[in-house]
């Protein structure tokens, strides 16, 4: 099947074609600044990726179109067929994620009008943690707001842990319903997840994606009185969302969200790069501690995402602080370049410590031709 593959912004589009049957990238691209002069709105901008896949497809036509949304909610826990009333749902959401499930809308709504009469599949970066135990979701906080809000750990990049636990398992040779693993998916947002028996039971992220680990511009875990004080002191909450969400994390501390940057820095002298970027590797350290005592004993730790697949340094910063579990890492294996799923760990680790690219795009088109085959 040839499937077109939709990650939707407010100002931006984001597109990739696969074929599923050779599972072969056709064409991709991003398509930037919608809104401004030269692409007014979505509609436009699939204009323009209508003019690309003509010249690259030929007479070859699509069979569907799989669009990667950010929060389904407690509603969605699997990919679904699009229709009037899952795009109203999807939008109902809007509260829980409103950075980004009213562009995801955006993107489906374009499409339906474009091409009316192409499936689409809305695959949700919530569904895989829809397995978490309620031990796990649950705030301590009163049962009513939960009710009346739906105020709960919801988890993101569900997608790429998916996939990443997928791909461990197979690297290590056992069936993916048997992985009890450890999965860091680390880039300018960044999370880290409990696998057991395949399946997400407990996740860093929350209610939001500022939950958890030290992020680019996010703040992750962080004393929730701190935000009263700070109102109390004449932040309002839109201050207080831009504080956490765009201007914490590595940028609060060192002034760019760029881990190469930060790292290139902390080379070269600078304290407080330094400092950052010991604080992000002490909180995640921290996680996999936490996490290894959740799947009662992991079968890996795993690396993926720009950051997790690419800086050694970071890794290397991580993971020795887990000497006393064990756990240590082979130099070479560490430092070497490659785009390949690989071990990296020492042959007397307690663990393996695995990195596996991800690919989010693969996923979304697998489970999109899956849905629409299923309803064919």
């Amino acid at each position: 099947m040839l499937i077109l593959i939709i990650n939707s912004g407010s100002s931006s589009l984001k597109y990739q074609v696969r074929d599923t049957s050779q599972d072969s990238v056709l064409t991709e691209g991003l398509i930037e600044r919608i809104g401004e002069s030269e692409v007014a709105d979505h509609a436009q901008a699939l204009d323009q990726v209508e003019q690309e896949l003509g010249r690259i497809l030929g007479d070859q036509t699509l069979d569907a179109v799989g669009h990667r949304v950010v929060h389904g909610g407690e509603r969605f826990g699997e990919p679904v067929l699009v229709n009037n009333e899952i795009t109203r749902a999807i939008e109902r959401l809007n509260p829980l994620a409103p950075l980004h499930n009213p562009a995801n809308v955006l993107g489906i709504r374009a499409i339906t009008r474009k091409w009316p009469n192409l499936p689409q599949v809305a695959v949700f970066d919530t569904a895989f943690h829809k397995t978490m135990p309620e031990h796990a979701w649950r705030y301590a906080i009163p049962d009513e707001l939960y009710r009346k809000y739906g105020i709960r750990r919801y988890g993101f990049h569900g997608t790429s842990h998916e996939y990443v636990s997928r791909q461990a398992a197979k690297l290590l040779g056992i069936g993916a319903g048997d992985f009890n693993g450890i999965v860091a998916h680390l880039g300018n947002g960044a999370s880290i997840t409990a696998v057991s028996g395949g399946k997400s039971i407990d996740t860093s992220m929350g209610f939001t994606p500022l939950e958890g680990l030290v992020m680019g511009t996010r703040s992750g875990d962080i004393d929730p009185s701190i935000l009263l004080f700070l109102a109390r002191e004449g932040y309002s909450t839109e201050d207080l969302d831009q504080l956490l969400n765009r201007n914490s994390g590595l940028k609060g501390m060192t002034g760019t969200n760029d881990m190469r940057s930060t790292q290139e820095a902390a080379d070269d002298g600078d304290e407080q790069a330094a400092i950052a970027l010991k604080v992000a590797a002490y909180r995640l350290a921290k996680y996999i501690g936490a996490y290894h005592v959740a799947v009662n004993g992991a079968q890996a730790l795993v690396f993926t995402a720009g950051i997790g697949e690419n800086a050694w340094q970071f890794r290397e910063s991580v993971v020795e602080q887990l000497g006393v579990l064990g756990i240590s890492l082979d130099d070479a294996a560490n430092r070497k370049k490659s785009s390949d799923p690989r071990e990296i760990s020492t042959e007397g680790s307690s663990i393996p410590v695995l990195v596996i690219p991800t690919d989010e795009e693969a996923a979304i088109a697998e489970a999109t031709a899956a849905v629409v085959q299923n309803h064919q």
